[in-house]
């Protein structure tokens, strides 16, 4: 690309929407032309704060924004695809929060929009840029624990269903509970740190316990009374998974947003090697001294703490983002890893609901 800036907009103004364009903001190469969200207030607000000079409260509008190169979404996940699927469609790079989508069929359109399109489709898969996971990554690719033949990664919160009675908590618009919402996160991580295997097979069971009786978030954790609701409580509050993968390997998952368990929010990683293991073990964000090696030292067992960085998170992704646009090299970018991953996302909800395990390859 020229040296003119990338022309960038941004929907949504919740969380994932309000730091893309923080981050996008930041970057020099790059112009935010234009921000869309529903509230009115807010929209007005952050549109000042960062200098955007076409603010809409239709995502549709956005898309007709001149000069317009880029689309950044952060919206509830029924979204995903429409948006994407206009965007690619009229040749704008599209950088989405995860999940890439609620199902299979959503995602494959996405993805074969982006390869018809011959443009970018990159979903925000930012725990892989903590400075945690980054090390571990460098260790488990220079050798330092062998082949790797078993892990378990979990997220689980003990009162921490996001949005009670919202969005989030209605299957339709959600497409899931926190199997897709931080699950797909945890699922990430793992197989990125494996080195991408196939998965062949899943068996999964989701539960229901808490969240259907007003229990489990932040707001109710006073006063657990279905009144809190808002709407019926339509998705799980805990899923546990076991993957097989190709080579013999086995991933093991387990998220809550809900159960009774400590207090806080905790999310990890361990890594079972024939040379040596680690684990990653965050409560509530920190991101220090969360990773540790297990090997040996002249035949005795050590454990190693290495120095690692906070990471750039969010700001990692959008950094790579851009720079793939501007580089003009988009073979491949095409969303399809982000496929792979609501592949196993959509099979273990079905090795649920049909109580057995389900074949992805053989």
């Amino acid at each position: 690309m020229n040296d003119q800036k990338l022309r960038v907009g941004v929907v949504g103004l919740g969380f994932a929407g309000r730091t893309a364009l923080e981050a996008f903001s930041e970057l020099p190469d790059v112009e935010v032309v234009a921000l869309a969200g529903l509230e009115k207030d807010l929209l007005t607000t952050l549109g000042e704060k960062h200098g955007v000079p076409h603010l809409y409260e239709n995502w549709e509008d956005l898309l007709e924004t001149e000069g317009l190169e880029a689309v950044s979404i952060g919206t509830p996940t029924q979204l995903h695809a429409p948006i994407a699927l206009k965007a690619l469609g009229k040749g704008l790079h599209v950088l989405s929060e995860k999940p890439l989508a609620r199902t299979v069929a959503e995602g494959t359109a996405m993805v074969e929009a982006s390869k018809q399109a011959g443009r970018v489709l990159k979903v925000v898969f930012n725990h892989r840029e903590r400075g945690d996971v980054a090390a571990l990554k460098h260790q488990i690719d220079e050798g330092q624990l062998g082949r790797i033949y078993y892990a378990k990664a979990h997220w689980m919160r003990r009162n921490g269903i996001p949005g009670m009675g919202g969005w989030f908590t209605n299957r339709e618009l959600s497409g899931g509970g926190p199997l897709i919402d931080l699950g797909v996160h945890i699922l990430d991580l793992a197989l990125h740190l494996l080195g991408e295997p196939s998965v062949t097979t899943v068996s999964a069971n989701t539960f229901a316990e808490l969240g259907p009786r007003g229990r489990g978030s932040v707001s109710s954790a006073m006063r657990p009374t279905v009144d809190t609701l808002g709407s019926k409580f339509e998705v799980e509050d805990l899923a546990t998974a076991y993957l097989r993968l190709e080579g013999g390997g086995a991933l093991q998952l387990e998220t809550s947003w809900a159960t009774y368990r400590a207090p806080g929010d905790n999310f990890g990683i361990e890594l079972f090697g024939t040379e040596g293991g680690a684990k990653i073990e965050v409560q509530n964000y920190t991101t220090e001294d969360t990773l540790k090696i297990f090997t040996d030292v002249a035949g005795i067992p050590a454990e190693v703490k290495p120095a690692t960085g906070a990471g750039l998170g969010h700001r990692g992704v959008v950094r790579e983002f851009v720079r793939i646009v501007r580089s003009g090299d988009w073979e491949g970018q095409n969303g399809s890893e982000a496929l792979l991953r609501t592949e196993v996302i959509d099979a273990c909800y079905a090795s649920a609901k049909a109580g057995r395990e389900v074949v992805l390859h053989d």
